[in-house]
């Protein structure tokens, strides 16, 4: 028997909830010194084989130094097309969440990572397409930003699945999105 792919969201968000600046900057979090296995996201790393995100999140990526390889699927979502030097294992798509999503989990391999922005988060969840949050709360207010989810009128109840506590004061945070029955 085979398990479906889960679709789940890992990220940062600061103690006010914003993942980023209102311009990207990511200074907040990436300035802290960050213990060894980076807060169980190296051990996440090992559980999913696809990246999906937003144009922006790509383009933020790029600009910060992220690197996207053929050894990681990388998904992004945008309305405008592809630039010309899309690197390997990067694909860019422009179609509906939900038959999107469907046709990803009928495809073999490991969990799906929903990485970002803000927006994408809150289409996916509107569209109930995604299965987890872990958020990693660091403890920093920076008072304005790009909201974890983008907001929406919604009503989406979570099931505490843990909560890990770190001697630097961050806390991650690990929910199952419960299903409308």
């Amino acid at each position: 028997m085979t398990t479906q792919r889960k679709v789940i969201v890992h990220i940062a968000a600061s103690a006010d909830g914003y993942i980023a600046r209102p311009d990207g900057d990511l200074d907040w979090l990436t300035s802290r010194p960050a213990p060894p296995g980076f807060y169980g996201m190296n051990a996440f790393m090992r559980t999913v084989d696809t990246e999906v995100l937003g144009r922006k999140t790509y383009e933020d990526s790029l600009r910060i130094g992220g690197k996207f390889d053929s050894r990681r699927r990388a998904i992004v979502f945008s309305r405008r097309a592809p630039p010309p030097d899309v690197p390997p294992g990067v694909e860019f798509v422009n179609e509906t969440i939900g038959s999107f999503v469907r046709r990803l989990r009928e495809q073999p391999g490991k969990d799906i990572w929903l990485m970002g922005g803000g927006e994408l988060i809150a289409s996916f969840l509107d569209e109930q397409a995604i299965d987890e949050f872990v958020v990693s709360v660091v403890p920093v207010f920076i008072g304005d930003g790009i909201p974890l989810i983008a907001r929406r009128h919604r009503h989406v109840p979570l099931e505490l699945r843990s909560v890990e506590r770190f001697d630097d004061g961050l806390v991650q945070l690990h929910y199952r999105v419960q299903r409308p029955s």
